[in-house]
């Protein structure tokens, strides 16, 4: 995903176009990782001092809706990120530290599926590992 289709794909849906939600776009294209509601509430408050964090939730509620980010969990904290552009099966590392991802094509759901569980329909799963990129393992281990 991008910006220019994540505009697209509002006007699309009847949604407005604000200045607010482009640059909501805007921050998730420049960091390319997870980042919180409260840290996007932050960069946000640079342009837009008055914005609240319920505008700020709203719409990363409504963008996940329309899959236009992604959702994961980090120490109990919901976490956004544009979705990923490719349309093939993956999973994703990513960093404790920095938030930043990488995606991972084996699927540990290929060996269910290969092993004949049939008594169970899978409807969808999730899969992602977590730790240390390799600019972050020094500060992790001195913490």
């Amino acid at each position: 995903m991008n910006v220019e289709k994540a505009l697209e794909k509002l006007k699309d849906e009847g949604y407005k176009f604000t200045g607010k939600r482009e640059q909501l776009l805007h921050l998730f294209a420049e960091e390319k990782r997870y980042l919180s509601a409260k840290e996007v509430l932050t960069a946000m408050q640079t342009d837009f001092p008055n914005v609240s964090f319920d505008t700020v939730y709203r719409n990363l509620s409504l963008f996940e809706d329309m899959d236009i980010l992604e959702v994961t969990e980090l120490e109990g904290e919901k976490r956004f990120r544009f979705r990923c552009s490719t349309t093939h099966h993956h999973h994703h590392l990513i960093c404790l530290e920095c938030g930043k991802t990488k995606q991972i094509h084996a699927c540990p759901m290929d060996w269910l599926n290969e092993n004949g569980e049939q008594e169970f329909e899978v409807t969808g799963h999730k899969f992602e590992i977590y730790g240390y990129c390799s600019e972050c393992q020094p500060v992790a281990s001195h913490t």
